[in-house]
């Protein structure tokens, strides 16, 4: 009878025993579930601190037995309770040591949770891990610690994936190729990424992944980057613009003006556009014109001095235009004088270069046409002094103007303006 009696002691030890453990994932479930997350930013709250300190003291003893370590309910609920016990926490020393137990279980819980029973619990945790690291991540971002952002945010990535974590983490990677170029390679990753998604500021990722590649000095694929953006986005001038302006950085001037000729199209009352119109112009011409000054066959020499003032010709009509929309734009000013001097430049050289038997008419109807050239090129030139007076460009071309003209009344103070822009180049 004793011993029925002791056996009968024994099972109700064991009953209270396993009820206890039970109780305290139960007590932790329910005081987890007392936790509002969605009251946001007001998590400091005396109910949801309560309630978070209620489940943490259950859970804590709840996995430290055998039978609630099998579970993976318990690390579901350890991962949400410290993970949200984290972002309570404002202080980096304790709230990193939070997360770091709450990422411990989170990872067990998936480990354990082969039929997904527990997949709220597992993406709640995540959830304030993605909290937490977005927190973070936007202070060092605040505080130009980009390499340490970027870590922050590709946690944040990892615990929650999504586009904006992506192009957080992208956007300090880049920053931080700054001062380390390793972390180039890990923007460029992400912004591919999210060009793969439907992200809604995808127009200006192709812009920004374009200009990376062009820093790391890989413009084939700058080139084929800006150039896809253009043909997801025909309407976004801005990437137009790049696409130009890269195809002239990548000395593709003579296969550039259709795209520049549609962007215009597009985009009819940009400037800069006009600019890139007539740069292209203007190198072509320049092109032309160092192979004319090698070229040995007369007739060859001819033609390609010809090209070379057609082009800066048209490079001059599209910075008019540019200027008709801006007649302060410093560089299509800058840029005028030199394409519309330049032709008054090789009659001063052809004059000075006649042989010995030509006449003085001949050299003084060179001089002439040459002088009328240079008056044309003249409110362009002193137009960008007047502009930047620091520019040594402009200061050179208006010199040129001077040194040029042939004006014999005023050679003389010509001369001393000559002399007097020399000594402000010299003085730069």
């Amino acid at each position: 009878m004793k011993i029925k009696l002791l056996m009968i002691g024994l099972l109700g030890l064991v009953s209270a025993t396993t009820f206890a453990q039970t109780r305290d994932l139960k007590n932790a479930q329910e005081s987890y579930d007392q936790y509002d997350i969605s009251k946001g930013q007001k998590l400091l709250e005396a109910k949801n601190k309560a309630s978070l300190a209620d489940a943490k003291a259950s859970i804590d003893k709840a996995v430290t037995n055998d039978k609630n370590a099998a579970l993976p309910q318990t690390y579901a609920l350890k991962g949400a309770i410290y993970g949200a016990l984290a972002v309570q926490d404002t202080v980096p020393a304790t709230s990193a040591p939070l997360l770091a137990t709450a990422q411990e279980a989170i990872k067990k819980a998936k480990e354990l949770d082969t039929k997904g029973e527990f997949k709220k619990l597992i993406g709640d945790a995540n959830n304030y891990a993605a909290i937490y690291y977005n927190v973070l991540g936007v202070k060092q971002y605040q505080s130009g610690k980009y390499e340490l952002a970027y870590q922050s945010f590709d946690s944040w990535n990892q615990a929650q994936p999504d586009t904006t974590s992506l192009y957080y983490a992208a956007l300090a990677a880049s920053n931080a190729g700054t001062n380390n170029a390793k972390f180039y390679p890990y923007a460029i990753t992400d912004y591919n990424k999210l060009l793969a998604t439907n992200y809604s500021q995808n127009a200006k990722v192709y812009g920004y992944l374009a200009s990376l590649y062009m820093v790391t000095k890989d413009t084939t694929n700058a080139l084929k980057t800006v150039s896809a953006g253009v043909a997801k986005f025909p309407a976004n001038s801005e990437l137009q613009e790049m696409q130009v302006r890269m195809a002239l950085q990548a000395g593709k001037e003579n296969s550039i003006m259709a795209t520049i000729e549609g962007a215009i199209a597009n985009d009819p009352k940009n400037k800069t556009l006009y600019y890139y119109a007539a740069l292209t112009y203007s190198r072509i011409g320049d092109a032309d014109d160092d192979k004319s000054t090698r070229a040995k066959d007369a007739a060859a020499k001819a033609n390609l001095n010809k090209s070379a003032l057609d082009n800066y010709a048209k490079a001059a009509d599209y910075y008019k235009k540019a200027l008709a929309i801006d007649a302060e734009y410093f560089d299509a000013n800058l840029n005028l004088g030199y394409v519309l001097m330049k032709p008054a430049i090789d009659l001063y050289n052809t004059a000075n270069n006649l042989p010995s038997n030509a006449t003085q008419k001949q050299y003084d109807d060179l001089r002439a046409k040459a002088d009328a050239q240079f008056d044309i090129a003249k409110p362009y030139l002193q137009k960008a002094v007047d502009l930047n007076p620091k520019s040594k460009d402009a200061l050179f071309n208006l010199r040129n103007y001077y040194k040029g003209k042939y004006d014999k009344p005023h050679a003389a103070e010509n001369k001393a303006k000559a002399d007097d822009l020399k000594k402000q180049i010299d003085a730069l």
